[in-house]
């Protein structure tokens, strides 16, 4: 593989708002799983992730489209995972902000997002459940325009549960993110190690 075809990457995303669905339809739509042999939050592998529904421990995956390498570190974004945030920023070079349309976004998806930020990632803002009666999409990019300065016109409105817009997502992965090299150029900083 290229290794100018590589995007690592990881989803920031608040409890509830469907980073594991939508990690679910991304591995479907690559091909990793077939929708078959599938079944609802398949990185979260521990017993107690399945029936909380909540990511515990950091898990990559793998995926191929259009001759690139996709690389999903699949992480647990809540403040008590710290440590695990930490490694999980480190390894990639784009996150996914996703947000629930229905809900708005968190201050610890906001925190989670700084340092992302701090750290020179690229971001995609991606609006979740715009299937949902409550969701109200216009509102929601107002607020993260607003409170990030991410342009609304850069926001992606996706439905895990109705696959809408994900192939969106990948293809904005593709596009939008640098390849590990190309991020280490332009971010020399992230990778000196102080004496």
């Amino acid at each position: 593989m290229n290794s100018a075809n590589i995007r690592n990457f990881c989803i920031i995303a608040h409890i509830d708002h469907g980073k594991s669905t939508l990690a679910d339809r991304m591995l479907q739509l690559t091909g990793v799983v077939a929708s078959r042999d599938m079944r609802d939050q398949y990185l979260d592998r521990m017993d107690i992730e399945q029936e909380r529904g909540i990511t515990i421990k950091l898990t990559p995956a793998r995926m191929q489209r259009k001759g690139y390498e996709l690389n999903l570190i699949d992480t647990p974004w809540h403040v008590d995972f710290q440590y695990e945030v930490s490694r999980s920023l480190a390894a990639v070079e784009g996150a996914i902000l996703l947000v629930d349309a229905s809900q708005g976004i968190q201050a610890q998806t906001l925190s989670t997002l700084y340092q992302a930020i701090d750290q020179g990632l690229d971001i995609i803002p991606v609006l979740n459940k715009i299937d949902l009666p409550a969701a109200n999409p216009d509102r929601v990019a107002g607020e993260i325009e607003n409170m990030i300065g991410l342009d609304k016109s850069e926001i992606i409105c996706v439905s895990g549960k109705t696959w809408e817009n994900v192939d969106k997502v990948l293809n904005a992965i593709i596009e939008r993110f640098l390849s590990p090299a190309e991020f280490k150029s332009k971010n020399p900083k992230k990778f000196q190690i102080d004496q």
